[in-house]
């Protein structure tokens, strides 16, 4: 148990709607290194969530309106603050890769982390705090007693996998990378990315994490090459906030520029 009790925040979940289609839930009392989006999209016939968050708080009891219409859940890739949810949905997917390689440990002490992930030094823009949330989702809740706990059944995802929502329809790109079977979902009709971590916007001394076990430069050179070649109008990333193409061509320009300069930075 931690010294001093963490305070109790009530609801733990941050429900935001972006449009009629579209909400996205975030966790505000965990640190901005873990506090993932999950998206939650609409369609006539069912409903989508992609990511499912860190798992501190149950989200069938948080948000249960999340369930009611037995959603598919996709795993954008295994690190903890985007599949620390995924055991409470019926129907999830991943692409096997990423399950093979799912991580076998979970922590919210940014140490342990650290080393969970093989974060190098330097990989991430600030040192990480001892730990990696400023509050409680119940009382009594002990951050130590966290655990990763895997879904209870996996279905395989891989690049052109058609989720069809009725109304909406979604394509799947393998995009590896950051991780090996990191997954987005593209909407030919909106132009809509739901990019998980293979991009997001950064702010001043980030950069996209490359620097980690799992991850692979050459493949995210690939990744994002492709991705400067579809036609995305908005994406919707696994951490912050929406943005445009101006701005993902910028990102992903940067980024090839920088680690393909000389064969390497």
């Amino acid at each position: 148990m931690t010294a001093h009790p963490l305070p109790v925040a009530s609801p733990w979940f941050e429900d935001q709607q972006v449009d009629d289609g579209l909400s996205v839930l975030t966790e505000p009392h965990v640190h901005s290194f873990l506090r993932a989006n999950i998206w939650h999209l609409r369609g006539a016939n069912r409903d989508l969530v992609i990511d499912a968050g860190l798992g501190v708080a149950s989200l069938k009891l948080g948000v249960p309106h999340l369930f009611e219409r037995d959603p598919i859940l996709v795993v954008t890739h295994a690190h903890l603050d985007h599949m620390g949810g995924a055991h409470e949905f019926d129907t999830c997917y991943m692409h096997t890769a990423e399950a093979a390689w799912t991580p076998a440990a979970g922590t919210l002490r940014g140490e342990a982390l650290t080393s969970v992930l093989g974060l190098r030094s330097g990989a991430y823009a600030r040192p990480l705090p001892n730990l990696l949330v400023d509050a409680a989702p119940t009382p009594g809740f002990d951050p130590d007693a966290y655990e990763l706990r895997a879904p209870a059944a996996l279905l395989p995802i891989d690049d052109g996998h058609v989720i069809d929502l009725g109304g909406r329809t979604l394509t799947a790109l393998h995009l590896p990378g950051h991780s090996p079977g990191s997954i987005a979902l593209y909407e030919p009709d909106t132009g809509a990315l739901f990019s998980g971590d293979t991009v997001y916007d950064l702010r001043d001394g980030e950069q996209l994490l490359d620097g980690i076990t799992g991850a692979n430069v050459d493949d995210y050179v690939h990744s994002l090459t492709r991705l400067a070649d579809l036609p995305v109008s908005v994406v919707y990333p696994g951490h912050g906030h929406p943005f445009g193409r101006k701005r993902l061509l910028q990102l992903i320009h940067a980024y090839v520029n920088a680690r393909t300069r000389n064969g390497r930075p």
